[in-house]
């Protein structure tokens, strides 16, 4: 059937093509399960006027056999009676009967095959649907992703050529060359310390040394 031709063009169409040709990928994907879920429906409604025709089929099938057999009775009733012109004449129409439901049931055998066919596309077209379903969620957040990871790229170019940025690294150079500086004095600083003491420390000494001397002598 043409419908079912036609969803499989859309099941098979490049949708990642079709992606980097638009601004909004989401609305486009919904589209085309909106379209997919139109063309299923119209499928649905196919298949169900098939089974009607094969119905159909069964049905006058049936009738024409059952009508053929009706003549053969009444052929019988006729040689029964001895009345073999009319006998004939039950069975001319017994065979025009059965030759009609022969016809019917070759039909309708037939039209069973096709809407075997049909219900097993169709089951196929509503599975792959949902694939497309769940492909739909995956693509809209890859999408998304690659949305927020393009606008933080974007972000993290436009601070590393910023002033604010600049001037930023600059204080933090200013920052650390203060600290160095603070650290050189702090070590000039506590060697002229450790110079007092030990000049300190030496003149007491010497005062020890002429008192003891004075001991000495005396």
């Amino acid at each position: 059937m043409p419908i079912f031709e036609k969803i499989r063009r859309i099941l098979k169409s490049n949708i990642n093509d079709l992606l980097d040709r638009v601004e909004d990928p989401e609305l486009v994907l919904n589209q085309l399960l909106e379209d997919m879920q139109q063309e299923l429906k119209e499928a649905k409604i196919q298949v169900a006027a098939a089974i009607r025709d094969q119905n159909k089929l069964e049905a006058q099938y049936k009738e024409n056999l059952e009508s053929a057999e009706k003549w053969e009775k009444r052929a019988i009733v006729f040689i029964q009676n001895g009345d073999d012109a009319r006998a004939k004449e039950a069975l001319r129409r017994k065979r025009s009967f059965a030759d009609l439901a022969e016809s019917f049931r070759e039909q309708y055998e037939g039209q069973k095959e096709s809407v075997t066919v049909l219900k097993d596309g169709l089951s196929t077209l509503e599975a792959k649907i949902d694939e497309a379903k769940n492909k739909r969620a995956l693509l809209i957040a890859r999408q998304q992703r690659a949305k927020a990871e393009q606008a933080m790229q974007t972000t993290m170019a436009g601070l590393s050529t910023s002033n604010a940025l600049n001037a930023f690294e600059r204080m933090q150079s200013r920052v650390f060359d203060a600290e160095a500086n603070a650290e050189a004095l702090r070590e000039v600083n506590q060697i002229s310390l450790e110079n007092e003491f030990d000049k300190l420390g030496k003149d007491e000494l010497d005062d020890e040394l002429a008192k003891l001397k004075e001991r000495v002598k005396g």
